[in-house]
């Protein structure tokens, strides 16, 4: 029997963990949420996400301040989220390890491809990209 990959959501508006914890298990993922990014690490070493989505602006760890201890321990895919649409955020975050960065409010097919296209990369193990002819080659 396959491992279904398991993602891990941080984010402290919890209708919205309701609704993507709701979709993944739809899709077929073991899913691991926290409201509480102070908990977060605890749970991450606990559960072992193939992939993390972590909101921005949360209560006492902000979504930085976590990616940050993440990747002290992990290179993990991380998807963050927020509605904060400032292009000196999206550049904090790619600069401090994250994967992919999406805006609030988000359409879920678009969550979904995103989540799909970082876990194909992660299992397959591509670690390189180079541009030959118009066409981008992928190496493990």
């Amino acid at each position: 029997m396959e491992k279904r990959p398991r993602v891990m959501v941080v984010d402290d508006d919890n209708d919205l963990l309701e609704l993507i914890s709701r979709m993944l298990h739809l899709k077929g993922y073991d899913v691991s949420l926290t409201s509480d990014s102070t908990s977060a690490l605890a749970l991450m070493d606990e559960c072992r996400p193939d992939l993390v989505l972590l909101d921005i602006t949360m209560p006492h760890l902000d979504g930085f301040q976590l990616l940050y201890l993440i990747r002290q321990r992990s290179g993990v895919p991380v998807i963050m989220l927020t509605v904060d649409s400032e292009v000196t955020s999206l550049e904090k975050a790619l600069l401090l390890g994250a994967d992919d960065y999406i805006k609030k409010p988000f359409g879920m097919q678009v969550l979904m491809a995103r989540i799909q296209a970082k876990l194909r990369r992660a299992q397959k193990g591509f670690t390189a990209c180079r541009k030959r002819h118009d066409m981008v080659v992928w190496a493990q």
